[in-house]
C-alpha cells in the first residue's frame, strides 16, 4: 500500500508528499521517503463520526500487515535511523489554504512500531481543535482526508524558511538546530532580505533556545550565548539558499513558502508551498519605544489594524478568559491556538518570525498581528485597552485595565 515519495501524487498522496515527488524528479535535493496514502486514513475511518468531541478515540492506528510494510520500508530509507512523520492532507498546501501548523508533526521517530503510532497521531490531528476550527473559516474546503508523510529526518544544524516573492526578490529566516524553532515561533529569527545576488537586510534575532534530535524524540536546550550573538547562516549560505528557491519557484511556477536544513555544508528541501498571503511591506519601524509613553514596537506580521481589550494567555489554562473583539498578548505564536483567532482582534507576541506557521495563518485570516515584541506579557496588562498596528509594527497602550 505503501507509495514511495517519489511516485506521490495529489489525489493518493497529498499537495505536501505530491510536491516533493515534483522536486525529487527535478533533481531537487529531498530526503527520501514514502507515503502513507490516503486509502489508508480512508480505511481506519471507515464507518467512524469523526466530528463528535471525542469519537477521535476510537480511530484505529495501521493494521499490522500496514506497520510490518512500514518496518521495511524504514530500512530502505533510513537503514535504522530516525525519521519525521508529518501530514499530507488532500486541500493542505494549496494556493488558497496552506493549514500552515494545523495537523500534528512527529520528529525523531524511529522503529515500525512508533512510526505506527506517529502515522495514526497525524490521522487523529486532522479532528483537532484547530484543524476544526480552521476548516470551519475556509467556506471552499472539502471533506477532509490525509495521506502521511515519512522521511528520513535531517539532523540539522542550522533550519529555516525562505518566501520567494515576485521578481528575484525573497526573505529568509532561520536559526540552529531543526526548524520547529522557527515554524513553532519558539525563537525570533536571524533574518536576511536578498534581491538579485544582493544579501541586503540583515537582522539578528535572539535564538535563545534550539531543538534536536535527541535519544527518543526530540529535546529543546539553550543555545550558547556566542551563538546567539552571531547569525547562523553566511552570505554564501543565503545565497546558496536563495538560487534553490528561485529554482524551486520557476519549477512550481509561483511565490513559495519553503522550509530547508543544512547539515554539514549541505542544503535539504523539505516542504514547499503557494505563498497564499503576501508579507506586510517593509516598515521603517523603531528599535525601540523610548521617549514615545506607551508604545512598544515589533516585527510586523500581518497587516491591519485593531483596538481591543489586551488578554494576556500564558497557556491554554487562560483559553476560556479570551472574548470575543480581545488583543491576544502571548509568549508565542503556537499554531496550536489558531481557535482563538477566530475571537481575537489582533495578536501580539513576545518571539516569532513572519514566517511561522501562525503569522502565515494570521494573514490568511486577514488577523492584525505583531511579532516579538518584548516582554509584551509584562508591559501589556491584562484588560487595557491597546492599539495594534500589523502594518508598522506599533503596539500602543491606550488605556488601564478596566
Amino acid at each position: 500500500m505503501l507509495i514511495d515519495l517519489a511516485d506521490a501524487e495529489v489525489r493518493t498522496s497529498g499537495g505536501k508528499a505530491a510536491v516533493l515527488a515534483r522536486l525529487l524528479a527535478a533533481g531537487l535535493p529531498v530526503p527520501p521517503g514514502f507515503v502513507v496514502p490516503t486509502a489508508a486514513y480512508e480505511e481506519a475511518a471507515a464507518g467512524l463520526d469523526l466530528s463528535g468531541a471525542g469519537a477521535v478515540r476510537d480511530l484505529p492506528g495501521p493494521s499490522p500487515a500496514l506497520t510490518g510494510e512500514i518496518g521495511r520500508a524504514l530500512t530502505c530509507i533510513t537503514g535504522g535511523g530516525s525519521v519525521a512523520v508529518r501530514s499530507s492532507a488532500i486541500g493542505e498546501d494549496t494556493a488558497t489554504a496552506t493549514a500552515a501548523g494545523q495537523h500534528d508533526t512527529f520528529l525523531g521517530v524511529g522503529g515500525a512500531g512508533e512510526v505506527a503510532d506517529a502515522v495514526r497521531g497525524c490521522w487523529a490531528s486532522l479532528w483537532s481543535e484547530r484543524a476544526v476550527a480552521y476548516r470551519r473559516r475556509r467556506p471552499d474546503a472539502g471533506p477532509p482526508a490525509v495521506a502521511v508523510l515519512v522521511q528520513r529526518l535531517v539532523d540539522a544544524d542550522v533550519s529555516g524558511v525562505m518566501f520567494t516573492g515576485s521578481g528575484d526578490a525573497l526573505q529568509l529566516e532561520a536559526s540552529w538546530g531543526l526548524g520547529e524553532s522557527v515554524v513553532g515561533g519558539r525563537v525570533t529569527p536571524d533574518s536576511w532580505t536578498v534581491s538579485g545576488s544582493a544579501v541586503g537586510r540583515r537582522t539578528l534575532g535572539t535564538k535563545r533556545t534550539r531543538v534536536d534530535r535527541g535519544r527518543t524524540g526530540v529535546v529543546t536546550r539553550e543555545v550558547e550565548p556566542a551563538d546567539r550573538a552571531r547569525f547562523c547562516l553566511t552570505d554564501e549560505e543565503v545565497s546558496r539558499l536563495a538560487e534553490l528557491g528561485r529554482r524551486t519557484a520557476g519549477l512550481l511556477d509561483g511565490e513559495q513558502d519553503i522550509e530547508w536544513a543544512i547539515t554539514g555544508s549541505r542544503i535539504w528541501l523539505l516542504q514547499a508551498r503557494p505563498v497564499t498571503s503576501a508579507l506586510p511591506a517593509e516598515a521603517a519601524v523603531p528599535s525601540d519605544s523610548a521617549g514615545e509613553s506607551g508604545v512598544r514596537t515589533g516585527t510586523p506580521g500581518s497587516p491591519g489594524s485593531a483596538i481591543g481589550p489586551a488578554r494576556v494567555v500564558r497557556g491554554p489554562g487562560d483559553f476560556r478568559r479570551v472574548r470575543p473583539g480581545d488583543v491576544l498578548v502571548c509568549r508565542t505564536t503556537d499554531p496550536a491556538w489558531t481557535p482563538l483567532f477566530g475571537l481575537a482582534a489582533a495578536v501580539v507576541t513576545e518571539t516569532g518570525g513572519l514566517l511561522s506557521h501562525a503569522a502565515i495563518v494570521a494573514r490568511e485570516l486577514g488577523l492584525p498581528a505583531v511579532l516579538a515584541v518584548a516582554d509584551a506579557t509584562a508591559l501589556l496588562p491584562d484588560g487595557a485597552v491597546v492599539e495594534v498596528d500589523g502594518d508598522t509594527g506599533r503596539v500602543a497602550l491606550l488605556g488601564s485595565p478596566g
